[in-house]
């Protein structure tokens, strides 16, 4: 059983996606933390490249690797977390790591085991798929109130970190 290369790079693609992941919640240290999530989200976007889906790839860069990704350093830097933080108790975190392993192997399990030909769905791509015109069209009819929702979380988040940058300096 030989793999295609499109495999090959989707494994080691997923593989350094799930290790900076797990870097993003492991890590003490919150800006290392933010710079192992824009990892996460490179994987993501060559991810969305394998699926033939450059322009969301290209909006993966754009809007979570640079502007989020930028917009959580800021408010890193502007919360100053580099207080010492007594560690969370043994027993929350053996509880965290088995959820952890559990979930993992479920993942494992799932990536890992062969769909039967007879079940397989080959499915019937449009021609502009992954374009700008689809995806707008996908993004302003179907998921409008999503679209909207997230607007108005990040601007809640963006008002949250000014109001707490401006109590720091009161």
């Amino acid at each position: 059983m030989t793999m295609a290369l499109g495999e090959v790079i989707f494994f080691v693609v997923a593989a350094i996606a799930i290790l900076s992941a797990l870097a993003v919640i492991l890590h003490p240290h919150p800006v290392y933390s933010a710079l192992a999530l824009i990892v996460t989200l490179l994987q993501v976007a060559v991810l969305f490249l394998l699926l033939d889906a450059q322009m969301v790839a290209f909006l993966q860069i754009l809007v979570y690797t640079g502007a989020i990704m930028v917009l959580f350093l800021f408010v890193i830097m502007l919360l100053n977390l580099e207080r010492e933080q007594e560690p969370p108790p043994l027993s929350w975190r053996l509880g965290m790591l088995t959820l952890g392993g559990l979930l993992a192997s479920e993942l494992g399990w799932f990536f890992l085991r062969r769909i039967p030909p007879s079940l397989a769905r080959t499915a019937k791509l449009d021609a502009d798929y992954g374009s700008v015109t689809a995806l707008a069209r996908t993004l302003f009819t179907d998921h409008a109130l999503s679209f909207q929702i997230t607007s108005i979380l990040l601007l809640v988040a963006v008002v949250g970190a000014v109001v707490l940058a401006k109590r720091g300096t009161e």
